[in-house]
């Protein structure tokens, strides 16, 4: 019938060769070889951060203020850390939070004024916490105060107390 050497079939073409010797079936494979560890490195990094702890560190509730001979009669301490102020009174002790009850802005102690001002809205405390003025809803909240063992004082920032409540020391 038909002579093989006469096929009107021409020869497959042999790969076509770049100049350095790579084919493009073998820089395709390069090229998904890379994406794939590219993908895969990605997915372990997403895995790991979603494995890991998403921990907010905030300071303690329930500190430390120190020696109660370190506030002078008469005195607001501001305590930057806690955001409390810590009043001494001739009649003892109590912390006023230095939170602003308009909208949560820290307040500052003003000692020519003898009041505590919120910077960004104008409200205006007594040294006790009681509202003088301003848009402020209610006056700063006073926390509890205490004596630990050893004789310093510890505030628990938890525990809303009434204004009239003091620790005498």
């Amino acid at each position: 019938m038909s002579d093989p050497n006469n096929s009107l079939i021409p020869p497959a073409p042999h790969s076509v060769q770049v100049g350095n010797g790579i084919t493009r079936r073998d820089f395709l494979n390069e090229i998904t070889l890379g994406a794939l560890g590219i993908t895969g490195l990605g997915s372990v990094a997403v895995t790991y951060q979603f494995f890991s702890p998403n921990v907010l560190f905030e300071p303690p509730t329930t500190f430390r203020a120190g020696n109660p001979d370190l506030y002078p009669v008469h005195s607001v301490t501001f305590l930057q850390d806690q955001q409390v102020y810590i009043v001494r009174m001739p009649e003892g002790f109590y912390a006023v939070s230095a939170v602003c009850t308009h909208l949560g802005c820290v307040t500052q102690w003003k000692p020519d004024a003898d009041m505590i001002a919120c910077p960004c809205h104008g409200s205006k405390f007594k040294s006790d916490g009681t509202k003088i003025e301003g848009p402020a809803p209610r006056p700063l909240p006073h926390f509890a105060i205490s004596l630990t063992a050893d004789g310093e004082l510890l505030v628990d920032k938890l525990q809303n107390i009434k204004l009239e409540q003091v620790l005498k020391v």
